[in-house]
C-alpha cells in the first residue's frame, strides 16, 4: 500500500464554486495552494476530512459532472 503524505492545509485559502447556491450550505470548497494537487472539503465541515486529487483527476471529475 502506498503512503499518503500529510499536507498542512491550516493556512489554505478555500474557494466555493461559482455554481454554489446563495445559502452556501451544501458546497464543495477547493484550494489552489498546492500546485499539482487539488484539496477538496465540505463547506459544512471545514475542519473535517479533505480529499486530495491530482490536477488531471480533478479536471476529469469536473468535466464528468458538467454533463
Amino acid at each position: 500500500m502506498r503512503s499518503i503524505p500529510d499536507y498542512d492545509l491550516s493556512a489554505a485559502t478555500w474557494h466555493k464554486s461559482s455554481y454554489s447556491g446563495g445559502g452556501g450550505n451544501d458546497c464543495l470548497e477547493v484550494t489552489h495552494d498546492l500546485p499539482t494537487l487539488v484539496p477538496v472539503r465540505d463547506s459544512k465541515h471545514p475542519h473535517g476530512p479533505k480529499l486530495i486529487f491530482g490536477t488531471s483527476a480533478w479536471a476529469a471529475f469536473v468535466n464528468a459532472v458538467r454533463i
